[in-house]
């Protein structure tokens, strides 16, 4: 098996880890309702935490974040065994990234990729990771918009990766991942402008 195969087989695989949609997963663990029909309608943790269950938010927090986290993990350690190159392992980051924000197992219809986002940064780097969520809580405690929090740290992560790699091959993968989340955003973007984003534990929309 050549290089290249096993380097397209590690960023399929990633992928597919990335599709694992925890809001989805502990909805039904939980007994809750599918995360797409209500709220912003994104399954994610911030959506899961408008159900009024916060064990259930942190547990997707947590398992959306672990994926990430553990795709580019699991690459990273054998990357000797199976000759994988720097450009393999931004593509397994980007992949397992790509993987949430459209799941093959849930008809493509995923998360904003925040969590995921942080897993892999703190597994590309710890002080990468460690600086992105730094950025992020600053801008929620302050400011207690989960949206607005992600969107800052999706300008800084760049510049912190640059400082840390210069110019890398994940360097691109984390710009990539980056402008989709700011995309996925978009209509968080219109509601900030507009006044009307719902700040972080405002209210409950599941019973």
């Amino acid at each position: 098996m050549t290089n290249s195969l096993i380097g397209i087989i590690a960023v399929m695989v990633a992928y597919l880890i990335g599709s694992l949609s925890f809001a989805v997963i502990v909805s039904k663990l939980f007994s809750l309702p599918d995360p797409h029909t209500y709220g912003s309608g994104n399954p994610g943790a911030t959506n899961i935490l408008r159900s009024g269950k916060k064990l259930a938010a942190l547990l997707t927090l947590l398992g959306d974040a672990a994926k990430g986290w553990f795709a580019v993990w699991l690459a990273q350690q054998y990357q000797a065994d199976l000759s994988l190159s720097q450009h393999t392992l931004a593509g397994v980051a980007f992949a397992v990234f790509l993987g949430h924000l459209f799941p093959v197992f849930f008809k493509f219809k995923g998360g904003k990729g925040v969590a995921t986002a942080a897993g892999i940064l703190l597994a590309i780097n710890f002080w990468l990771g460690l600086a992105t969520l730094a950025t992020w809580a600053i801008i929620v405690i302050f400011f207690r918009y989960s949206s607005l929090a992600a969107l800052v740290a999706s300008i800084f992560a760049p510049f912190y990766t640059f400082y840390l790699f210069g110019l890398t091959p994940y360097l691109c993968a984390v710009i990539a991942m980056c402008a989709l989340l700011i995309w996925r955003h978009k209509a968080n973007i219109i509601k900030l402008m507009n006044g009307t984003e719902s700040k972080l534990g405002a209210k409950k929309i599941v019973p």
